[in-house]
């Protein structure tokens, strides 16, 4: 944890209130470094990792972002480092007592004027790729399908210069499934909901075995009985002797699609058209300083330009939740977010989860002491704007402006449920760094340190480090953020992700029993 003698101590307070700081120097500042304001280490303090600012009693509260983190298990001195191991998890705060709608908001002056290269649809939505998706009813099918989609890429994707890629939406749901138990609502509106994604341009294909119980036609509501069997293909059925007659058969519905997909071209469309997901991954203590409030002014950029931003991740917004429900627009709007995060209370309750299994041990080496913590800094990823709508997880966004998407934290399921909401780009903030990315929509990741930024130099996209060291401003950064956005949308520009091909599998969120 040595540092040169030249580097000047850095700390960063948020609030007067606060009782900690935390240590920007790269390797962390060793015991004995003295800051200009006189404050005197007395442990050594890793980058990210938090400084007593005042002596701290036991029992005292440990205050960051101006709200208490929890309770100091032993007397922290002046200058000592501040762990997890030195805080007590305060309770999370009671839904029943919570204000709702009560912060009163201006109008603010729209943005106007900016656009991006898109692909609207027959239902108005608008994508920022042009993909064939091939969805799945049931897991038995995954390996034909991607055996079809190499073929595809291979073989038919040449021959149609304007479809972006091919897309196997697979999981591992669909086979003895309590099909009509109430929580089953979650994964199969979450699969109807992806073939629905704007990327995918309207086009559905269905692969189903036959004999599962999550039926193809169930993926299509809204379709009769003929419609939609005219885009599932069922390997079970007789007419296929053998596995390349399966095989042919999927291909020449692929095929089907990707001529009409290749009628698609981009047009100007306006940023209100944008449909943008905002989600941390890998945080650290600097998640809630650089990145996340970054991210959070290109949010309410977007909401000016009359877009969409959906921010989500239940367990990292519960116990900031108080600062979330006076923001909703209208008491109903704050009463869905308290059922969602109540019904995911009882989840959790259901596991005999405990609150201490969040934050991950990277959180914590990034300097995190707990979720209170990493709570308050995820927030920040939405802005200011005030809260429109809550959906549950998997619905689809049918309103514009700042929406409350509620999804597990888990990076793969959280994205999973986006893309089902409707998510066409997402921007992913990450302090310790992954090489994330989805198939189905492009992934802006934005660095928390410059360190990171360098070190991954061709995996992150954008580096938001230099607001700690006051190089950049949160407002410069926002704007770097949204003009970046909009240029991937345009597909101006690929992220690293897309670039190398970097996709993870989809995961989706199934709480109902499995029998």
């Amino acid at each position: 944890m040595s540092t040169s003698a030249s580097t000047k101590p850095l700390k960063i307070r948020l609030d007067e209130r606060d009782t900690v700081a935390i240590v920007v120097n790269s390797g962390g500042l060793p015991k004995g470094t003295v800051f200009d304001d006189g404050l005197t280490l007395v442990d050594d303090v890793p980058q990210g990792h938090k400084v007593a600012l005042v002596d701290m009693a036991k029992g005292a509260e440990v205050v960051r972002y101006g709200e208490i983190l929890g309770h100091a298990v032993r007397d922290l001195p002046k200058g000592s480092c501040v762990d997890e191991f030195s805080v007590e998890l305060p309770e999370a705060p009671a839904l029943d007592t919570l204000p709702l709608a009560t912060r009163r908001y201006e109008p603010v002056e729209p943005l106007e004027g900016y656009t991006f290269q898109g692909y609207r649809n027959a239902d108005g939505s608008v994508g920022t790729r042009n993909i064939l998706a091939i969805s799945t009813s049931v897991q038995c099918v995954a390996g034909v399908v991607d055996h079809v989609v190499r073929i595809i890429k291979e073989k038919l994707l040449p021959k149609y210069e304007n479809v972006d890629d091919v897309v196997g939406l697979e999981h591992v749901y669909g086979c003895g499934v309590a099909i009509n138990a109430p929580a089953a609502i979650v994964p199969i509106r979450t699969l109807q909901n992806l073939a629905l994604n704007p990327n995918f341009g309207g086009e559905i294909l269905v692969i189903g075995l036959g004999c599962e119980k999550l039926q193809p036609e169930r993926l299509m509501p809204g379709l009769d009985k003929d419609a939609a069997a005219a885009n599932v293909l069922s390997l079970q059925d007789e007419r296929f002797t053998g596995f390349q007659a399966m095989v042919d058969g999927i291909l020449e519905m692929a095929e089907e699609r990707l001529k009409k997909l290749d009628l698609r071209r981009r047009e100007t469309c306006s940023a209100a058209d944008l449909v943008v997901g905002v989600q941390c991954g890998g945080s650290d203590a600097f998640s809630g300083v650089t990145a996340n409030p970054a991210v959070g002014f290109a949010a309410d950029l977007i909401v000016r330009a009359g877009g969409t931003v959906m921010f989500s991740e239940v367990t990292e917004v519960r116990d900031a939740v108080h600062l979330l429900t006076p923001r909703c627009v209208t008491e109903e709007v704050g009463r869905a977010m308290l059922r969602e995060m109540d019904w995911y209370d009882r989840y959790l309750a259901s596991g005999e989860t405990d609150r201490a299994a969040n934050p991950s041990p990277g959180n914590k080496k990034g300097g995190l002491a707990n979720v209170v913590e990493k709570a308050l800094g995820s927030i920040i990823k939405s802005g200011s704007s005030p809260i429109s709508a809550v959906l549950a997880p998997g619905e689809k966004a049918v309103t514009k402006g700042l929406i409350y998407a509620a999804t597990p934290a888990s990076d793969f399921v959280c994205g999973t449920l986006q893309l089902a909401s409707g998510m066409t780009v997402q921007v992913f903030t990450t302090g310790r760094g992954t090489p994330y990315g989805l198939a189905a929509a492009p992934v802006i990741k934005v660095a928390t340190r410059s360190d990171l930024a360098r070190r991954w130099h061709d995996l992150m996209d954008i580096d938001a480090g230099s607001i700690a060291t006051g190089e950049a401003t949160v407002e410069e950064v926002g704007w770097q953020i949204f003009r970046e956005i909009l240029a991937v949308a345009s597909g101006e520009k690929k992220p690293w992700s897309d670039r190398w091909g970097l996709h993870n599998s989809l995961a989706l969120f199934n709480p109902a029993p499995v029998t």
